[in-house]
């Protein structure tokens, strides 16, 4: 039992291990048809966030990222935008794709409810500005938390077969 578990214990943490090494994925690219932003606060860093007006939906513009990032998708309440992606951020909604121990990729959404918010842009009317934020982690530092994770698993698991021998 005691080898069977360290065997187990040590291909688990090999596998996530290789898993943290997989390379940072490109920014993706933007949903067909959408305009970027050139305002100032959406401009100042286009390596990790940038800003498109679209016509898109929510879903149309989540399944555009789902495919370009492929993660798993998680939903947050509007109000962390101002946290997450930038202050003083409009939101109707947050969702962020990850790749859970690597990377995030977080989508915001505005949808004017009132005709006073209408985003008018270049001659055209918008459905809504959409702000994505990439969040790239660094491969040094995550290989070694995955490191020493696999190590402390390894060392209290030898503890606890020790206490139940």
């Amino acid at each position: 039992m005691k080898k069977g578990l360290r065997i187990i214990i040590v291909l688990i943490f090999s596998l996530l291990f290789i898993y943290t090494l997989i390379p940072n994925p490109k920014f993706p690219n933007p949903p067909e048809g959408a305009l970027q932003s050139k305002e100032p606060g959406d401009s100042e860093d286009l390596s990790v966030r940038r800003a498109y007006f679209t016509n898109l939906t929510r879903e149309e513009v989540m399944k555009h990222y789902q495919n370009e990032f492929k993660g798993y998708r998680l939903n947050y309440p509007p109000e962390e935008a101002a946290t997450i992606i930038r202050d003083q951020t409009r939101s109707t909604f947050l969702e962020e794709i990850v790749h859970p121990f690597r990377e995030s990729f977080y989508v915001n959404g505005f949808e004017p409810k009132d005709a006073k918010d209408a985003i008018e842009i270049a001659g055209l009317s918008w459905r809504q500005k959409v702000t994505v934020k990439y969040v790239p982690s660094n491969l040094i530092f995550r290989s070694f938390v995955m490191i020493l994770t696999g190590l402390a698993t390894f060392l209290l698991a030898g503890v606890w077969m020790k206490k139940h021998d």
